[in-house]
């Protein structure tokens, strides 16, 4: 008996290993609005769902750092579910105030933009094995608004 049961945890442990997960991957960050009193920045998530099947995105958690410091975090609840066997485009909003920019002011002189690392946690309902999170980061340049951006 003790045979039987050692050889169904090999089997189920072998099985596990190999279990496909969704892939994905940051595929765009960019300034969507300007406010009087913040911009409203994007990111853009592709998730490929390797089941035939629906799955449910618990929570997207976004982390914007600039220059070591923190402009922006939060969470995109209830964000939608993964489409079976396809790729699905996922939108991240983030909103930084003016206030936070400001502080950037000595890499925006430099060069012109705002060098940041933008750190997500995709968090998915997978059957069987419950949530699971995928980590993201990507980091990257963003262009500050003109003056004719804001009016």
């Amino acid at each position: 008996m003790s045979q039987l049961l050692g050889k169904a945890k090999q089997f189920v442990a072998e099985k596990v290993v190999n279990v496909k997960t969704p892939e994905a991957t940051i595929t765009d960050m960019n300034l969507d609005s300007v406010h009087p009193d913040s911009i409203d920045y994007g990111a853009k998530v592709s998730v490929k769902n390797p089941y035939g099947t629906t799955i449910p995105i618990c929570e997207i958690s976004y982390a914007f750092k600039s220059g070591g410091r923190m402009i922006a975090s939060g969470t995109v609840p209830d964000p939608g579910s993964l489409k079976g066997d396809d790729t699905t485009i996922l939108d991240v909003p983030m909103k930084v105030p003016h206030s936070v920019l400001v502080s950037l002011v000595k890499d925006v002189v430099r060069d012109g933009d705002i060098d940041y690392e933008l750190v997500l946690g995709l968090t998915i309902d997978l059957p069987i094995f419950g949530s699971f999170t995928i980590p993201l980061s990507k980091k990257g340049e963003l262009k500050l608004p003109t003056l004719s951006d804001m009016f």
